[in-house]
């Protein structure tokens, strides 16, 4: 059944939200503190494993700075934060204002961004079984109950975006598949390993990254690779 992933893996969400609603107060500070300690430090070793695998560092550079550029002219990540603000004053008028824009955009990048998110579309749009976004999904259920507990139902609503975006990216993923050689393939997984990496220093709360300017780079840098690094590429 082709997008049973992503139904899959939009249950996982809402069951891990509604948990940490329901528990989230009966965990204690520090442990949640040490959780999401632990998730951001998962978090950075994931990235920089899909980093490492690159072939030539300079398309997922030049891909992430120029994207991040964009994306701090396109104001992306403070339409993903009026986006939240507008979903909290509809649907969570008691709910604080930071923690809802906080745990809705956190989350919602967290989950919709990375080579498991574009891969598991492209496996999901086959009708296979879809083995990454189950596993995927394991993991997002997990880690919203943490966000959850932290940031309220802001959390929950990522759902939402998971199910638009990886419904989306499901419909067109043998399209997209056919538009990435392996070449392209790998050095978009080194791109979506730095915005990973970014997530995990926003959780350690080592410093604040505009996550959502960074997406663009993930569009732009198989772009470059086409142009650069493929027979077919405009500079051969």
């Amino acid at each position: 059944m082709r997008g049973l992933g992503t139904l899959i893996n939009t249950f996982t969400v809402l069951a891990g939200g509604g948990l940490g609603l329901l528990i989230g107060d009966k965990i204690p500070d520090r442990v949640r503190v040490i959780i999401v300690q632990v998730i951001g430090l998962v978090t950075l070793a994931i990235g920089l494993r899909d980093v490492m695998n690159t072939d030539n560092m300079v398309f997922p550079l030049v891909g992430m700075v120029v994207g991040a550029i964009i994306g701090e002219f396109l104001k992306i990540e403070d339409r993903l934060a009026s986006l939240g603000e507008f979903l909290r004053r509809k649907f969570a008028k008691n709910a604080g204002e930071s923690k809802f824009v906080n745990g809705f955009v956190t989350a919602t990048l967290l989950f919709c961004i990375g080579p498991l998110t574009i891969l598991g579309a492209i496996e999901d749009a086959s009708g296979k079984t879809p083995q990454l976004y189950i596993i995927k999904g394991t993991l997002d259920g997990f880690m919203t109950i943490i966000f959850s507990a932290l940031y309220g139902v802001g959390a929950l609503f990522s759902a939402a975006s998971v199910f638009v975006v990886q419904g989306t990216l499901t419909v067109f993923g043998a399209s997209l598949d056919s538009l990435l050689d392996d070449r392209m393939r790998l050095e978009l997984f080194a791109a979506g390993g730095l915005a990973v990496m970014a997530i995990g220093i926003n959780l350690l709360e080592i410093k604040k990254i505009r996550l959502g300017s960074l997406l663009p780079g993930l569009i732009l840098t198989p772009i470059l690779v086409w142009i650069f690094a493929t027979p077919n590429g405009l500079i051969q």
